[in-house]
């Protein structure tokens, strides 16, 4: 017996095109007029005791400059809020906000205040509400924020280079002397670069949800990063694999992509402590970050040692992972926000994790001997001394 209860594909197929337009208005109308009946007769007005909505502010940007101080709010209450005072340092100071008025729940108001700063002091800024709530905002160390004058960017260009691109060109210059090793040595070497993503991809997640908690609420930090994450994994994984696992230049080209992206988000963070007065720039410091960085480029160079590319391709593969730090100093010091940082991270640790499968992946396939790479001695000893290295390392940049 035929079964007439559902419709054929024939039929399906000549339904006209109104129809499925008519079946996709339906449903949006009655959300329309839904939404029109809740904001017209306002059922939630039983359910009001009196109490005063909940608000909440974030600072997301303070600039320092010869006018006093200006700084870039974000409500994220339950209702438009109003500023009605500041105060800096206890004493309450005139303010403009704009835009003026109420600052909508996810709307960020600019105040400036005209208060004479004093280099290297601490302030603290009070916002008060209409309501009487008190959101506080601390200044560590008053010091001027960097403009947009060529000299700053050439400037903060020469340390993201020496931060994050001259590393990487130091680690690839080793490209020569690392051709020479044999199946051991390669072995050690790309679990060399297997330990040091391992700790990038650890230290870029545990800096993204640390930026998270500065965020403001309506972000959703964490769930924010964990997406981020996993969407840059995903694309990245479907990328990499539409021609088959990627293996040599390819393979390079992803770690130096990763790294990249790592260096985008610690550069967003450099640039915002340094303009914020929240780190001083010492010597020692940039030095720690240059030796931290360099095996990042023995870590590119390692799927490309049974190759001969041409420099340019080194040049390319430098640029690829150091640039970013340069760019991320610029935003960092110019337009800083914690969710787009720690968004950069997520995005990075991501990365990162692509490539850590990938090359696990090659790893662990068979050789002609019935052995797998990654299980070999060689291979545990490169695995141990990346993340030892990478760690001990950190230490001299953690302030």
């Amino acid at each position: 017996m035929t079964d007439t209860s559902q419709p054929s594909a024939d039929t399906r197929a000549a339904r006209p095109a109104w129809a499925y337009l008519l079946w996709i208005a339906l449903p949006l109308a009655v959300l329309g007029l839904a939404i029109a009946w809740l904001v017209s007769s306002d059922p939630l007005s039983s359910f009001r005791n009196g109490a005063p909505p909940v608000e909440n502010i974030t600072f997301e940007r303070t600039i320092l400059g010869n006018d006093g101080i200006r700084i870039l709010v974000r409500a994220g209450g339950s209702e438009p809020m109003r500023i009605a005072q500041v105060q800096v340092d206890d004493a309450y100071w005139q303010f403009t906000q704009d835009p003026p008025g109420p600052i909508a729940r996810g709307s960020t108001a600019w105040i400036a205040l005209p208060y004479p700063w004093v280099l290297g002091e601490a302030h603290a800024v009070n916002v008060v509400t209409s309501t009487g709530t008190t959101f506080t905002h601390e200044i560590a160390v008053a010091v001027p924020t960097p403009t947009r004058d060529s000299l700053s960017l050439v400037a903060q260009a020469v340390l993201g280079a020496f931060v994050g691109i001259l590393p990487v060109a130091i680690g690839l210059m080793f490209y020569p002397a690392l051709r020479g090793v044999g199946r051991s040595g390669m072995d050690f070497l790309l679990s060399l670069t297997v330990g040091l993503l391992a700790f990038l991809f650890v230290d870029a997640l545990e800096d993204a949800f640390e930026l998270a908690g500065e965020a403001a609420a309506l972000f959703q930090g964490p769930t924010m990063i964990v997406l981020a994450a996993a969407a840059s994994f995903l694309l990245l994984m479907a990328a990499g694999r539409r021609g088959g696992a990627p293996t040599g230049l390819a393979l390079a080209t992803f770690i130096a992509l990763g790294i990249g992206l790592h260096n985008l988000g610690e550069g967003l963070a450099i640039g915002a402590a340094f303009a914020s007065g929240a780190a001083g720039l010492g010597t020692f410091l940039v030095l720690g970050f240059t030796l931290h960085n360099i095996t990042e480029g023995i870590g590119i160079a390692a799927p490309i040692l049974k190759q001969r590319p041409p420099l340019r391709t080194f040049a390319a593969l430098t640029l690829l992972a150091g640039a970013p730090a340069v760019i991320g100093l610029w935003i960092g010091s110019l337009a800083y926000a914690p969710q787009w940082s720690a968004l950069a991270l997520a995005v990075g640790a991501g990365a990162i994790l692509q490539v850590i499968v990938e090359l696990v992946s090659m790893q662990l396939r068979q050789r002609p001997d019935g052995t797998r790479a990654l299980l070999a001695p060689a291979a545990m000893a490169g695995l141990a001394a990346g993340i030892g290295f990478m760690y001990v390392t950190a230490m001299l940049v953690k302030i």
